[in-house]
């Protein structure tokens, strides 16, 4: 890929929503706001997803496309209200994406993956001046993710406030004990308090497993519709 193709692709698709956008252009295009497009950039992110759990490459270079043409409309939105353009997104992120990787472009050395992201959230921190044991990063998680990746976004970034705590495991059992109390009350109240707990303290022992809750409960969605399809066929 020769950089003057790239740049020519940006600028090309660029000029092409500025023309949806402008006078003698789409109806359509040229009422969305903001506020419109927040939909239709959750649906293009979550197709990207599916995309890559699929395995086909030309339906995740298909989906990132569509992802990126929702990127560029925003951009173009903001600049029409001088408020940001495409060409400070594209600054902005590899300025942090540098400070971010001081053993790439700096002289910092680390030993593993998990160092690095360790690293990354001290830069983070300090970037913005918290001190190391801010809950602030916690309250930054955006409450609109889906449930299970943002209970493990914020075990995540507790982590290092919640030193001394028993270990995962041992809160589910702790949470399940405490369930099953509530079942056998009939104490519904408890029940749905609980069953949020439980499956919080899952998310945390996905945590400390190096798992991800919501990839985990993905892939037991496709695992119970294959059950289905399976008795279907047969």
């Amino acid at each position: 890929m020769k950089k003057s193709e790239l740049a020519k692709a940006f600028l090309d698709l660029n000029e092409l929503v500025g023309k949806l956008r402008g006078p003698g252009g789409c109806p359509w295009d040229a009422r969305q706001t903001e506020d419109t497009l927040k939909t239709y950039l959750l649906e293009e992110a979550y197709e990207v997803v599916d995309a890559v759990d699929r395995g086909v490459p030309e339906d995740v270079s298909h989906e990132l496309g569509d992802l990126l043409f929702q990127i560029f409309f925003l951009a173009t939105i903001a600049a029409e209200k001088g408020q940001f353009d495409l060409l400070r997104v594209i600054e902005d992120i590899t300025s942090k994406m540098i400070r971010r990787h001081p053993h790439v472009f700096g002289d910092a050395r680390v030993a593993n993956a998990e160092e690095v992201a360790e690293r990354w959230e001290k830069i983070k921190k300090k970037e913005r001046n918290l001190p190391p044991a801010s809950s602030k990063l916690m309250e930054d998680v955006p409450p609109g993710l889906p449930a299970l990746l943002r209970a493990h976004r914020l075990i995540e970034r507790g982590a290092p406030l919640r030193q001394g705590e028993p270990d995962a495991w041992a809160k589910v059992r702790e949470v399940f004990n405490e369930l099953s109390k509530s079942f056998e009350e009939n104490d519904r109240e408890k029940m749905r308090t609980g069953i949020g707990d439980l499956l919080f303290a899952l998310a945390g022992v996905c945590k400390q497993e190096g798992l991800n809750a919501e990839h985990v409960l993905r892939e037991a969605n496709e695992r119970y519709l294959d059950g289905f399809k399976k008795k279907g066929e047969s």
